[in-house]
């Protein structure tokens, strides 16, 4: 039963062998000019300045969390409204509640993010 999976692992362990000589080869053999700027902290395409404490906007988590309810409504909604209509004449009425009910948990989302100002131009 274990010689089944054999492929599995030979995948795995020449991937992991491979990634690691990579990663192990640019080190040894790339270019190694270290300088202040390229060893200062980066974030978001911006230089850090302040204290580290400092508060982040919400805005931020707000544009992410509105990208990841996009791509997860295009993930699961556009292949089920490819099959919906064989889906809807073989259940009827429960092919078509499932995804009411995932598209109401993903406006509550679009709520949130419109109560708290995710939305605005400012």
């Amino acid at each position: 039963m274990i010689l089944d999976y054999l492929p599995i692992f030979l995948v795995i362990i020449v991937s992991a062998v491979f990634g690691g000589i990579v990663v192990l080869s640019s080190t040894l053999f790339g270019p190694q000019r270290p300088n202040k700027v390229k060893q200062m902290t980066y974030e978001s395409g911006k230089d850090p300045v302040g204290s580290i404490h400092e508060r982040i906007s919400i805005k931020y988590y707000l544009v992410a969390m509105l990208f990841i309810i996009f791509d997860i409504e295009v993930i699961y909604v556009y292949p089920w409204a490819v099959e919906f209509k064989t889906a809807f004449a073989q259940h009827g009425i429960f092919a078509f509640l499932p995804m009411f009910i995932f598209l109401v948990v993903l406006e509550l989302g679009f709520l949130y993010v419109y109560m708290k100002g995710g939305l605005k131009w400012d």
